[in-house]
């Protein structure tokens, strides 16, 4: 999450320090790692019931990790969320029509299987018989059902997969599972992103210790519907199906459809949570038992954090932004307003100049399509008020704007005046490594 915004401080540099502070950053993006990435990945501890393994099998480059297994105990439940794209993948299909057909309690385990390097999108017929021949191979590999194994697929849209490089190395993958592989398993699903994502909490319910813990990868064509993005969220808390499902919807409304780097959204994007049950904590059957609600949020929680480290490694990003609104006179216009807002070129390119330029926040609001009145608007850098009334504010100074957009970490709130509908969405802004990293990513 955000960090709380703290005091602006006086900036002394003069206009030739600016600009090299700022090429500093962008040049920190350029050697690899996002300037906002976290300082390391976490320690995450076993989920029981939950194994790992990951292998390197040539997908699209030769000589890293591109496959990621998951092996979940028999007894677990599983919920799932994915694209809404009309062009979703062979893969996205396969697991929607699986976890459609699951009974409330399965009796068999479960197997997640990620490649990185190609979407397996867009490939037709054949791109359906490719994940069939992949999660036949791999039942057969952990001695469960096919319609027990979910298949993921993320890179390059249009060219088929070739099912045997996936296949040939299963039994390297199923040799090497491990219980403490969360950041291996983090890192062969990466495909631009700077960094492996991972998240993690521990929560006490009715006397037992329950552990959450997830993967992600995102980092450009990251867009709510869920923005390419996969996550993978595992438990040892004892949930039924129904209730994880409705716990993972409401909670991705909040996190991974709240989050936006480019607008675009991914044919491929999944999110898979498994529970064990292995915590023998009390059975939860929805969020709205005291035991539910503790869970509910704490799952909230770690997706959240894993949505924001998505956002932190938006392609060339420099900055975290999270756009505020409140005072709507909907919930929904008020969802309109702060995508509006994080999804404009030219408020994150702003954003990316440390220009507080808030014409163009009061643009975007203008072109959102919500209900707004010019002079009930109120718009704010985090504690500074810069604009409200339908003028700017008279106690606004550009020094402290421009103090303010020099942080890595923004708020950007706007009040409507109109209502109580209020909406959160996070963004990041937009620079020339954005461009760099799109043009040759095919290259």
């Amino acid at each position: 999450m955000a960090k709380s915004d703290k005091k602006a401080k006086k900036s002394k540099l003069s206009k030739s320090g600016k600009k090299a502070a700022k090429a500093a950053k962008d040049s920190a993006a350029k050697l690899g790692v996002s300037p906002l990435a976290p300082a390391s990945f976490p320690t995450i501890p076993p989920v029981d019931g939950v194994l790992f393994s990951t292998a390197a099998a040539g997908v699209r480059y030769a000589g890293r990790t591109d496959l990621m297994l998951a092996d979940i105990a028999p007894g677990s439940t599983l919920a799932g969320m994915f694209t809404r794209s009309a062009t979703r993948s062979a893969a996205v299909l396969d697991c929607q029509d699986k976890l459609a057909k699951l009974p409330e309690a399965p009796r068999h385990g479960f197997a997640i299987l990620v490649n990185s390097g190609n979407a397996n999108t867009f490939t037709g017929e054949r791109g359906a018989r490719d994940v069939d021949t992949i999660a036949s191979a791999m039942a057969q590999a952990v001695g469960i059902p096919p319609e027990h194994v979910f298949t993921s697929s993320t890179g390059v849209i249009g060219e088929p997969l070739e099912p045997a490089r996936i296949t040939d190395a299963m039994h390297d993958l199923v040799a090497g599972l491990r219980a403490d592989g969360f950041e291996a398993a983090a890192r062969a699903i990466m495909t631009t992103d700077t960094f492996p994502k991972g998240a993690f909490e521990q929560v006490e319910i009715a006397g037992k210790t329950v552990t959450i813990a997830g993967i992600a990868k995102g980092s450009g064509m990251i867009a709510p519907d869920m923005a390419t993005m996969l996550a993978y969220v595992f438990t040892d808390a004892h949930v039924s199906k129904d209730g994880l499902q409705a716990m993972l919807s409401a909670a991705t409304k909040s996190t991974f459809n709240a989050i936006t780097v480019d607008s675009d959204t991914s044919t491929s994007d999944t999110v898979l949570l498994a529970a064990t049950g292995r915590s023998h904590s009390v059975p939860i059957a929805s969020g709205r038992s005291a035991e539910g609600k503790l869970f509910h949020a704490a799952l909230t929680r770690v997706m959240r954090d894993l949505a924001l480290q998505i956002v932190r490694d938006g392609e060339g990003a420099t900055k975290l932004v999270e756009v505020r609104v409140t005072g709507a006179k909907t919930a929904r216009d008020a969802d309109k307003v702060a995508r509006s807002i994080a999804n404009s070129p030219l408020v994150k390119t702003a954003i990316a100049g440390e220009d507080p330029n808030w014409g163009r926040i009061v643009m975007a609001v203008g072109k959102s399509g919500a209900e707004a009145d010019r002079d009930r608007l109120t718009i704010r850098f985090g504690d500074v008020l810069v604009a409200e009334k339908g003028w700017v504010a008279a106690s606004y100074k550009e020094a402290d704007g421009a103090a303010y957009m020099k942080r890595d970490e923004l708020t950007v709130s706007v009040d409507l005046g109109l209502g109580t509908g209020a909406a959160t969405v996070w963004t990041c802004d937009l620079t020339s490594r954005y461009i760099e990293i799109n043009a040759d990513y095919r290259s």
